[in-house]
Order: structure tokens, then sequence, then C-alpha cells
């Protein structure tokens, strides 16, 4: 019998007030319960947001220094359990085990950077304009954050967004995606075990219904989320109506840039790993490749052939380079896309359909699909599918490819692979991305540096390195005048 899990509310693991529950299932066997969890409401987080306002009078006060040793306690014990915790992760959303380890190294990574960040929470001490006065800078945290997080990274989105929050001093309500509530469970755990108080971590597991009444709460000064741009819009007309901080990280359609003088058997190495790791549902993933007319041909025929043979099944399995997708609706969103309709003339060199076979039989699977003739401005080359379906574009030269990077009304991630490195440089410059790889894929984000886009990717915040510390804080300005007498700021004082 499947097992039962509860929220984390007020310092304890209580059951949902709504009474209600959902199944987690295996995407790679859904014949496989993981167990039921908590489908919360208004009421649930309510009662966490209470619990976090009385854990923030704690937590907030308690030296950084220390909410830093804390954390490295957190990490200690995610090393301690990642095998254990990417297995779980594995059977909870599909993607093979290399993934989910490499998952949990993100959550180990980003305690140990945060852990540091304890003692450089750094204001600035700058020269007064009158005499006899200092004045300076300190961070204060601001309360309590609401962190609403997606299914593809069970971990290391979680902790990109809960361990800076907790280190600044704020106290968290986390509401992870209804698709992977387990390994939230076993990261509150960890940092339950590693000492954060009770009620300075919450954890609220549903759906729409939890979210919107978290993003709503007057007690909630803080938001982050990460998921689509349409839910995403929809959370910052409310953020912005009750003058909430707010961070979105949201869709992406990333392309890869091939030059006639590339590395192809590099980049097809690369995008191959960018198009199909995760199977395609990676807000970074390879999306478009853009091909110089010179390679196109070939690199197609290399690329068509080294998609076939990926291994698709249940990503424990030693064989498996290829997991499933999250669930039906995000399998049914693949094949849309794939419709006559849709292809607008394109056409699939390798894919497009369901597998066969026992070992995917119980799944949400789906073959690795490249598409050849994608039109620039076509819905193939423009809109985010989230799954693995790659669009092949053929350009006559480096402006036009840039041209094509740019149109789209995302600009999270984009690559360019090429031995010219004046091509590269101009590469940085030009393309409208938060983030450039040159000679690798459009994935990979490393924990101590920022991690965001620009347009229609997020709201001008950052994940991850030094600028999310500054999301998770506010800048106090500090005077002390020891002159003993009024100085008038403000005024015309430089003739006294």
């Amino acid at each position: 019998m499947a097992k039962t899990f509860k929220n984390f509310i007020g310092g304890k693991w209580t059951e949902p007030l709504t009474g209600r529950y959902f199944q987690n299932r295996n995407p790679a066997d859904t014949n496989d319960l993981i167990g039921r969890f908590p489908d919360s409401g208004a009421a649930d987080v309510a009662a966490a947001v209470r619990s976090a306002q009385a854990g923030f009078e704690q937590w907030s006060r308690t030296p950084a220094p220390l909410r830093g040793e804390v954390l490295r306690r957190v990490g200690d014990l995610l090393v301690a359990r990642k095998d254990e915790i990417a297995d779980a992760m594995t059977r909870e959303m599909g993607k093979v085990l290399a993934e989910t380890r490499g998952d949990v190294q993100e959550g180990i990574d980003t305690a140990y950077y945060a852990a540091t960040e304890g003692r450089r929470l750094f204001g600035r001490t700058v020269p007064s304009e009158l005499r006899r006065k200092w004045a300076m800078t300190v961070r204060r945290p601001i309360g309590v954050c609401g962190l609403i997080t997606p299914f593809n990274f069970p971990m290391a989105i979680p902790t990109w967004k809960a361990f800076p929050a907790l280190l600044c001093g704020n106290s968290v309500v986390l509401k992870p995606s209804e698709d992977v509530p387990h390994t939230a469970h076993l990261l509150v755990e960890i940092l339950l075990e590693a000492g954060v108080p009770p009620n300075v971590i919450q954890l609220v597991h549903g759906g729409e219904a939890a979210g919107k009444a978290l993003v709503e709460h007057p007690g909630v000064p803080a938001i982050s989320f990460t998921g689509s741009t349409v839910t995403g819009s929809a959370i910052g007309q409310v953020c912005g109506r009750m003058h909430k901080r707010l961070s979105l990280e949201m869709g992406g359609k990333n392309a890869i840039i091939v030059m006639d003088d590339a590395d192809l058997d590099l980049a097809v190495d690369g995008v191959l790993w960018g198009a199909f790791g995760t199977t395609g549902q990676r807000c970074t993933a390879t999306s478009r490749l853009i091909v110089h007319r010179k390679v196109h041909d070939k690199l197609v025929s290399r690329l068509v052939a080294a998609a076939g043979k990926l291994v698709l099944g249940d990503g424990r399995g030693a064989r498996t380079q290829v997991g499933p997708l999250i669930h039906a609706a995000a399998r049914e969103k693949v094949e849309y896309y794939l419709d006559p309709a849709v292809l607008q003339g394109a056409e699939v060199a390798c894919g497009g359909s369901r597998p066969r076979g026992a070992r995917t039989a119980n799944g949400y699977f789906y073959r690795p699909t490249v598409v050849v003739g994608v039109k620039p401005g076509s819905r193939l080359a423009t809109e985010e599918i989230f799954g693995p379906v790659l669009s092949v574009i053929r350009v006559g030269s480096y402006e036009h490819a840039a041209k094509v990077n740019n149109e789209v009304k995302y600009g999270l991630s984009s690559s360019i692979y090429t031995s010219d490195v004046n091509l590269a440089f101009r590469a940085m410059d030009d393309l409208q991305n938060g983030i450039t790889y040159v000679n690798a894929p459009t994935i990979g984000a490393e924990a101590h540096l920022p991690f965001g886009g620009v347009k229609q990717t997020g709201n001008g915040h950052r994940e991850g390195g030094w600028e999310v510390f500054d999301f998770y804080s506010e800048t106090k300005v500090c005077y002390v005048d020891y002159s003993g007498v009024l100085q008038r700021a403000q005024l015309d004082t430089y003739d006294v």
C-alpha cells in the first residue's frame, strides 16, 4: 500500500485541512504509485504563513554566519544521501540517474556557496558629505518568502530559491510542483535535520489553489516563481497590485548556432545533450538548431543517425539515455506540435511518434524528434514545446543566424559553435539572451553564477550567484552624526 504524506506546517507534519489528496505516480511506469500527497488549499497556506511569520522573528535575529553553518550541514547531508535522493527523483520525474545525481549536486553546490555568503552579506561604507558623520548600508531580510517551483529540477530549483532566502534571514513557504512532491518532502526532512528551526521552513503540497493562495496572501512580501510565462504573467499582475517583491523565471526557446567552421563532432554531441537531455524538459533545452547552409546536410545526417540510437526507458536502467515526459498532457502537447497543420511544410527527419515495446509501454515516452525545413517565424521556430523536439533552421550567414536567434519572445540561453574567436565574441554581444555558450550546448548552469534571461523569460532578477542574495534582502541606509551639532543635510552647506 502506498504511503500517505503530509504537509509540514507549524513545526509538525500535518494533514491538509481540505481533507483531499492526489496521487504521485512514476511517469516511466504509471502502475507504480509513489504515494498520496496533500491537495492543500487557502486555509493550509494561511496556517503555513502564520507559522513562517513566527519563525522569521527568530531566524532573522540569528547571525548570518550561523545561518550559513546550518546550510553547510544541509550540504553535508545531501552529500551523504545523494544516491538515495537521485533514485527517488528519477522514479518521480523520469530523467536518468546521471541527471538526477547532477540535480542533487546542484543543491550541494548551492548549499556550500550560500554557507560562505553568510560571512559576505556585504553592505557599503561611504564618505558623508557632512563633517563628523558616518554613512553606511546594511542588508536586511524581507520576511516570509513564497517559493513556487517546477517539476524538471525537483531538488536544484527549490535549493536555488530556499537556500539564499534562508541565508538572508527570511522564512520560507515552499509550494513544489504537484508532479514532484516526494523530492520536496526529502529536502524539508534534510533542512530540519540540519538545524533549520521548524517554524522557518513550511512545506505546502498542492496544485493551483495552493499556489494562488500563496501568491495572494498579504503576509508574504516576496514571491519567487519558476514556470510558464502565462502563469508568471498572472502572478506578476497580483504582485504588482499588492506591491510584492517578485522574481520570475519562465519560458525559453533556446538555439544552438552551428557555423560552417565548427567542429561537427563536438556540435552533434552538444545538440544531442541540449535537445534531448531531461527529454527536452528544461527551460534551457535546445529547441532550435540554426545551421549554416554549407554544413547543414552533413550535420543533420549525423544528428538524425545519433538521435535514432538513443535508448528510451526507465531512468534507473543502466542502458537508458532518455526518460519519459512528465505526464500525459506533456506528451499530447508534443504531438500537437507535430501535427501537419502545425508543421507547415516542415519534415520530421526522425522520431515523431511514441515508441513501441515493453520497456516503454506503461510510461509517457516519446521518441527524440528532429524536424527539418522549419521556417523562421513559424510556430515550431518560436513557441516553447518543452519536449524532445528539435527544430532545424537553415541560414546562409552569421548575421542571419543572429537575427533568427533573436526573433523569439524569449531570451534565456543561446549557443554558437565556431572556431572563429572574433565571431564568438560577436555572438556574446549580439545574441539577446541572459546566457550565451561558445562551443557548448544551451544547458549547464553553475551554482555560483547568476541564472536567468531577458524579454519574456523573466522580469530582470536572477537565480544563483551573488545577484540572488540581492533579491532576498533589502538595503537599509544608516547614518551616525557625531558632530554634536545640527547639520542640515540637503541644504547648501559647502560654505560652512
